[in-house]
């Protein structure tokens, strides 16, 4: 394992580095938009609490959600218990939940301040289909894979739907982001003199942010599907002794790890210990 974690090593952190540097420009680009031509920002029902939308939604269900679902792309995460890795993916799936209520908030209140219908457009039907998938898949984990009752023949059945809702989540968040960009470009860009057909300064710039999200999702997508940075599959009985429900374990060396990195091996009933 040491081979594998070697030559992962590089590529991953350099990875890791553009996705901070994308992430955090998706974030700041975001809020020079909304700050510089849409007024800025209040809680108070008016238009400047309808800003904070994007700027949560971009936050919360790209940037976060991707941080969140890489946690196990981390070589720390191949070695060792996985249950603090299980806690750190589900902690921080909450947090990226959280600001996208607190997003999905924003916009509703206004539209009710306004007497304007919500859930009218392809954007919001979207937007709300990816929350939605996003609180099954979150509940669905934290149930399954987190909780200690879930047999492994049931964890091992449930996770490549898990893998693939996640990686759906984040496709969805991403048609979402640029279907609102776009929507929010055409409600505020009407007039002959700054239509968005004329691509004004807003719209240019506007037009650059969703284009940053889709290259960091796309990269973040990468690294989720590349097989050389994924935790290699030990065996999950090491999470349920971890619970204390697991069958007892001897400490010994793996083959290939060399010496001073034990790994556990199960005493299974009738089989010796490896």
């Amino acid at each position: 394992m040491e081979c594998l974690i070697g030559m992962a090593v590089g590529w991953f952190y350099l990875s890791v580095l553009a996705l901070c540097s994308l992430g955090s420009m998706c974030i700041l680009s975001t809020i020079y938009w909304i700050w510089y031509w849409q007024g800025g920002f209040a809680w108070d029902g008016t238009v400047l609490m309808f800003n904070w939308h994007p700027v949560l939604m971009v936050t919360g269900m790209v940037v976060f959600y991707s941080a969140a679902s890489l946690v196990y792309r981390l070589p720390q995460s191949w070695v060792g218990p996985k249950l603090p890795w299980k806690f750190g993916h589900a902690a921080m799936h909450l947090l990226a939940f959280i600001l996208t209520v607190l997003g999905l908030h924003a916009v509703f209140d206004f539209h009710s301040h306004r007497k304007i219908p919500n859930l009218y457009s392809l954007h919001s039907w979207l937007g709300i289909t990816t929350v939605f998938l996003f609180a099954c898949q979150w509940f669905l984990g934290f149930a399954v894979f987190l909780l200690p009752w879930a047999s492994v023949q049931l964890r091992s059945l449930l996770k490549p739907f898990h893998v693939f809702f996640g990686a759906s989540v984040l496709s969805l968040a991403i048609a979402s982001v640029i279907s609102g960009i776009n929507e929010k470009l055409f409600s505020s860009l009407k007039n002959g003199t700054n239509s968005y057909s004329s691509l004004p300064s807003e719209a240019v710039f506007a037009n650059c942010s969703g284009m940053l999200v889709v290259v960091f999702g796309l990269l973040v997508l990468y690294i989720l599907l590349a097989s050389s940075w994924k935790r290699p599959e030990l065996g999950m009985q090491a999470e349920r002794q971890v619970w204390g429900f697991g069958l007892p374990f001897q400490v010994g060396v793996g083959p290939g790890l060399g010496k001073g990195h034990p790994v556990k091996t199960w005493a299974l009933p009738g089989r010796p210990t490896q």
